[in-house]
C-alpha cells in the first residue's frame, strides 16, 4: 500500500513539474512579447510609408491604415503662429508649412516598448515620436519637443499618438505667359497694323515726327538727327557741338593738334576730339585706293549719315573701293582681347551662356549683313554698346534655335 501511494506521487509530481516548470513560463512569456513588439513596429512602419507617400505625392492604400487610425494632413503657419492656407500666391507665403501623420493612442503599457523600436529602427526619421502632453518624445534624442498650440488644436492630438513631422517648401506657382492671338488683319493703304490694347488694329501711318530743339526727322534711320543747316559759325577754336538736341559752340578739351592733311573734330556718340582727313584737302577721282576713315550708316541708296569715324575695340572697318564709304562690322577675331570683352572667354560656355554682339539698331545690322535681322533682340536685356557681351540665363538655357554665334544669342 505504502509502495502505491509513493508511485502515485511521484507520477503527480513529474507531471506538475512538465506544465508548470519555468523554462517553459519563459517560452511562453519571450513569444507574447514578441508579438506585442512586431504588432508596435507595424503600427511605425505603416505611419512611415504613409508620411513618405504624401512627401512625393502618391496614395500609400493599405489596411494597416484603418486598423490604426493613421492620418497624414498638410499644416501651415503664418508669423504669429496661426493657421493659415497652404498656398503661395507670389506675395504671401506661410511662414511655416509641415506634413504631420498621426497614429491613434497608444496604451501606456506599450510606451517603452514603442520607444524602444523607435529608437532601434527610427532614429534618422527626425521628429517621430510619442505625443504627451504638448510634447513630442523622439527616440534617440535628449530633448523633447514641443508641438504649436495651433496644430494641437487643428488636429486634436491626444496622448499616446505616434506623431511625425516634417518641414516642406511650398512651390513658387508656375507662371504660364502666353502670347497675344495674332488676328488676320489687313490694313488699307495709309495705315499700318499695330498691335494696341490687347489686339491688332490699323492705325495711321506715322511718316512726319515732329523733332525738337536743332533736330530734324530722318525718314532714312527713322529718328531724329543733327539739322545741319542749323549748325552755327563758331569763332576761334571753338566748335560746333550737339547738346540735348540743340547746337552750341564749345572749346575743344584740351589742345588737340593734328598733323599732315587732317583736321580735329568732334565725335559727337563719345563727346571726344579725334583727328580726321581733312574733305577740302582730298580729291579723290576714279575708284578708291586709299580708306577713308568716315564711317557712315544707313541704307544703300538712301542719304548716309556719318555716326563716328572710327571703329570699336570689337569691329573691324571694311572698306567699299567703289565709294570710299567704310562701315564698322563685328569681328569675332577680337573676343580674345581683353580690349573686347575683359572677362574671360571661356567662362562664357555651357548652356546657360552665350556670346552676342550689341548691335545699336536695325540699320547698323541691315548693313553689316551677318544674321537676320529679324532674329536679332534690341530689349532692355540686351546691350547696344558695339560690343561683345556675355548673356546669362540663370537657371534657363540658351535657345540654341534662336540663337547665332557670337552675334546672337537669346534665351528660352
Amino acid at each position: 500500500m505504502n509502495i502505491f501511494l509513493i508511485m502515485l506521487i511521484s507520477l503527480f509530481m513529474a507531471g506538475y513539474y512538465m506544465f508548470f516548470a519555468p523554462n517553459t513560463r519563459v517560452v511562453e512569456h519571450e513569444t507574447d512579447y514578441a508579438i506585442v513588439v512586431s504588432d508596435l513596429r507595424s503600427i511605425a512602419e505603416c505611419a512611415l510609408a504613409v508620411h513618405n507617400a504624401e512627401i512625393v505625392g502618391y496614395t500609400f492604400d493599405d489596411v494597416c491604415i484603418e486598423q490604426n487610425q493613421i492620418k497624414t494632413e498638410r499644416v501651415c503657419l503664418d508669423s504669429r503662429g496661426g493657421i493659415t492656407d497652404c498656398a503661395a500666391d507670389g506675395y504671401k507665403r506661410p511662414a511655416y508649412s509641415f506634413i504631420v501623420t498621426t497614429t491613434g493612442a497608444l496604451d501606456v503599457a506599450d510606451y517603452n516598448e514603442m520607444m524602444e523600436i523607435l529608437e532601434k529602427n527610427f532614429t534618422t526619421s527626425g521628429t517621430f515620436g510619442i505625443y504627451q502632453d504638448n510634447l513630442v518624445m523622439a527616440a534617440g534624442t535628449t530633448a523633447k519637443q514641443t508641438l504649436p498650440k495651433a496644430i494641437v488644436d487643428k488636429l486634436g492630438l491626444e496622448n499616446g499618438q505616434l506623431v511625425y513631422m516634417t518641414n516642406y517648401d511650398i512651390p513658387d506657382p508656375e507662371r504660364v505667359f502666353t502670347d497675344p492671338e495674332v488676328e488676320d488683319v489687313v490694313c488699307p493703304s495709309g495705315t499700318t497694323k499695330t498691335y494696341r490694347f490687347g489686339r491688332w488694329q490699323c492705325v495711321a501711318a506715322n511718316i512726319k515726327t515732329s523733332c525738337g530743339g536743332d533736330q530734324i526727322w530722318d525718314a532714312s534711320v527713322m529718328e531724329c538727327v543733327a539739322d545741319e543747316s542749323r549748325r552755327p559759325l563758331c569763332t576761334g577754336a571753338q566748335t560746333a557741338v550737339m547738346v540735348d538736341g540743340v547746337w552750341e559752340c564749345a572749346m575743344p578739351f584740351g589742345e588737340y593738334k593734328c598733323a599732315g592733311n587732317q583736321m580735329a573734330r568732334v565725335n559727337y556718340e563719345t563727346m571726344q576730339w579725334e583727328c580726321v582727313d581733312d574733305p577740302t584737302k582730298v580729291n579723290q577721282t576714279g575708284k578708291c585706293t586709299l580708306p577713308t576713315p568716315q564711317v557712315v550708316r544707313g541704307r544703300g541708296g538712301a542719304t548716309l549719315r556719318v555716326v563716328a569715324n572710327d571703329c570699336t575695340d570689337c569691329e573691324k572697318a571694311v572698306t567699299d573701293p567703289e565709294t570710299c564709304t567704310v562701315t564698322c562690322v563685328p569681328d569675332p577675331a577680337k573676343l580674345s582681347s581683353t580690349a573686347c570683352y575683359p572677362g574671360r572667354v571661356n567662362d562664357c560656355r555651357g548652356a546657360a551662356r552665350a556670346f552676342y554682339f550689341g548691335f545699336p539698331d536695325a540699320q547698323y545690322a541691315e548693313q553689316f549683313g551677318g544674321v537676320p535681322v529679324d532674329t536679332i533682340p534690341f530689349d532692355a536685356s540686351h546691350s547696344k554698346n558695339r560690343r561683345f557681351n556675355c548673356l546669362d540665363c540663370g537657371n534657363g538655357t540658351i535657345d540654341s534655335s534662336r540663337s547665332t554665334y557670337p552675334y546672337v544669342a537669346i534665351c528660352k
